[in-house]
């Protein structure tokens, strides 16, 4: 049987938005808020997937160890609820620095790899984003997106009408 996922951007959506890159640990911000929402919809089988562009790694503005103290405050801010968030995928490169990829968004390809590993069905699952990439990348996945303005608190009832849809 397949899984079925939330797949989430993580700033603006996750953590508060700086409208920059969040290169200081002390500059992490989970919303809270976000949690129980989550929380109700990992309770019905749902799993979280973090997927999010990181470029300040490829620009030298922030390390991936200073991004995985990040993902662990982020986790644990969930595991404190009873939520367990299953794997954060990112992309470290930036279009400056590096050749194209396939993982940054807006390609799909960070939502294909946790699709393969976790055996999720994109029928079963939506993509909760506030910037128009998310919900191209989750398209290009076959998953649906929702955009949502950044730091907004995510609407359990329209996450659900979505997946009814």
């Amino acid at each position: 049987m397949k899984n079925k996922a939330i797949f989430l951007d993580r700033d603006g959506v996750l953590n508060k938005e700086l409208y920059d890159y969040i290169c200081r640990v002390e500059d992490f911000e989970v919303l809270t808020y976000q949690i129980a929402p989550l929380k109700r919809l990992y309770d019905e089988g749902y799993l979280l997937v973090v997927i999010t562009n990181q470029g300040g790694i490829a620009l030298k503005r922030y390390t991936e160890e200073t991004l995985a103290t990040m993902h662990r405050i982020l986790f644990d801010a969930f595991e404190q609820k009873g939520a367990k968030i299953t794997q954060a995928y990112y992309c470290p490169h930036h279009p400056t620095v590096n050749e194209p990829c396939a993982c940054r968004k807006p390609l799909s390809g960070m939502l294909m790899e946790a699709i393969a590993a976790h055996h999720i069905d994109p029928s079963l699952s939506v993509m909760i984003g506030d910037k128009p990439r998310d919900v191209e990348a989750a398209n290009g996945a076959g998953v649906k997106g929702i955009l949502i303005e950044p730091d907004q608190q995510i609407d359990y009832d329209l996450v659900k009408q979505i997946l009814a849809d």
